[in-house]
C-alpha cells in the first residue's frame, strides 16, 4: 500500500462519481449556526462544537432525529443554493467530476418551505457549482419512507412541473418497517411520468427489502445494500444484473451497521463481482466526505490501486451521465491504470 500521502495525493486525482449523498446531511455545523441566526432561529446547542459533538449516533433513527432538526435552519433559496455550492467546493475537491443529489423535499414543505424555493436553490447551486468546478450534476427528488405513501404520491404531483430538473426519484429515511412495497404505487406513478428509480435498501432492512425495491419499485440502483450479502442468492443476481450498490463506509460504522471499518464488506462484495461504488451519505455528520471514505476504507480493508480504479470505474458506469462523458472519464481512469 501507499505511504498515508501518496494515497490520499492518488485518491484525490482518480474522477469520480458521487451518487449516494444527501444534499442536507452535508450541511456543516458552521453552516447551521449562521443560517439560524441569519433566521433568528434558537438552537438548542450552544456553540459549533456542541452540536458537533452530538453527532454520536447509536442507529440509524438517533442520526435522523438530529438530521431533521438540523434542517430547520434552511428557508429561502439563498440557502438551499449556499448549502449546495458548499458541498461542491469539497467535492471537487476531493475529484468528484459528476454527482447525484438526493434531496428530501417533504422535510421542507411540512415547514411551510416550498416546493418551488428548493428547486430554485438547489439548480441555482448547481449551476453555479458547474460553472466553478466543472461538476456535473442531476438531481434525485427522495420520498421520506417513515410518512405514508399518500404524502409521497403528494409530492410527486408537485415535483412534476419540475420534472426535466429530476432525473429520478428514491426512498430513504428509517428503513425498519417501512418496506420498500409500501410505495410501489407510488413509484409506478412516477415510472409513468419517466423517472428513473432508486432506493435505499439492506442497510437496517433485510435483504427481503432489496428484492422488493428491485421487484416491486424496478429500481436500478440500491442505495446502501450491504445486507445483500446474507443472502448469495440476491448477491448473485445482483451481479449478473449488474445492479449498482451505493455503498457509504463511513456512514455505515458511524451507523453501528458494521462495528469497524475493518469489518465493512465492501471488498467481499466487489470481488464477488457486484458493481460497487463508494460515497459519503451524509458527510457532515459521519466524518469525512467521499475522499475520506476513499483513503480510510483502503486503508482498512487494504484495498490495491486497482480496486480503487475499479471503484471510481464503477462510479461512472452506474451514474445517470450520457454516454459520451462515460467516456471521457473512463478513458481518464484507464490512463491511471496503465
Amino acid at each position: 500500500m501507499e505511504q498515508p500521502d501518496d494515497l490520499t495525493d492518488f485518491v484525490r486525482h482518480l474522477p469520480k462519481a458521487e451518487l449516494h449523498l444527501h444534499i442536507e446531511g452535508s450541511l456543516e455545523p458552521e453552516m447551521v449556526f449562521a443560517k439560524a441566526a441569519k433566521h433568528g432561529i434558537r438552537l438548542p446547542y450552544a456553540s459549533v462544537a456542541a452540536l458537533r459533538a452530538a453527532y454520536n449516533f447509536h442507529n440509524l433513527q438517533s442520526f435522523l432525529d438530529i438530521y431533521y432538526a438540523g434542517v430547520d435552519v434552511l428557508c429561502d433559496e439563498d440557502d438551499f443554493r449556499d448549502l449546495t455550492l458548499a458541498y461542491l467546493e469539497r467535492a471537487h475537491a476531493n475529484g468528484v467530476v459528476h454527482t447525484e443529489l438526493f434531496f428530501d423535499p417533504q422535510s421542507h414543505t411540512a415547514r411551510g418551505i416550498s416546493f418551488d424555493t428548493v428547486m430554485k436553490g438547489l439548480l441555482a447551486g448547481l449551476r453555479e457549482g458547474e460553472q466553478k468546478f466543472g461538476i456535473t450534476s442531476q438531481l434525485i427528488l427522495c420520498f421520506l419512507r417513515h410518512l405514508d405513501a399518500a404524502d409521497a404520491m403528494h409530492t410527486l404531483q408537485a415535483a412534476l412541473p419540475w420534472k426535466q430538473h429530476i432525473i429520478a426519484v428514491g426512498l430513504d429515511s428509517s428503513e425498519a418497517g417501512h418496506p420498500p412495497s409500501k410505495f410501489a404505487e407510488v413509484f409506478a406513478a412516477a415510472r409513468g411520468e419517466g423517472f428513473l428509480t432508486v432506493a435505499h435498501a439492506g442497510e437496517e432492512g433485510p435483504p427481503a427489502y432489496i428484492v422488493e425495491a428491485l421487484d416491486l419499485l424496478k429500481v436500478v440502483r440500491i442505495d446502501h445494500g450491504v445486507r445483500a450479502e446474507e443472502d448469495p442468492a440476491l448477491c448473485a443476481r445482483l451481479a449478473r444484473e449488474r445492479i449498482p450498490l451505493t455503498v457509504c463506509p463511513l456512514s455505515n460504522v458511524k451507523l453501528a451497521v458494521f462495528k469497524q471499518l475493518a469489518d465493512h464488506n465492501l471488498g467481499r462484495l466487489m470481488h464477488a463481482g457486484l458493481c460497487i461504488t463508494l460515497n459519503s451519505d451524509d458527510p457532515a455528520y459521519f466524518g469525512g466526505y467521499i475522499g475520506d471514505n476513499y483513503v480510510a476504507t483502503a486503508r482498512a480493508l487494504n484495498l490495491s490501486r486497482t480496486d480503487l480504479i475499479q471503484l471510481a470505474r464503477n462510479s461512472i458506469d452506474a451514474s445517470f451521465m450520457a454516454e459520451n462523458a462515460k467516456a471521457k472519464w473512463l478513458q481518464q481512469l484507464d490512463g491511471m491504470a496503465t
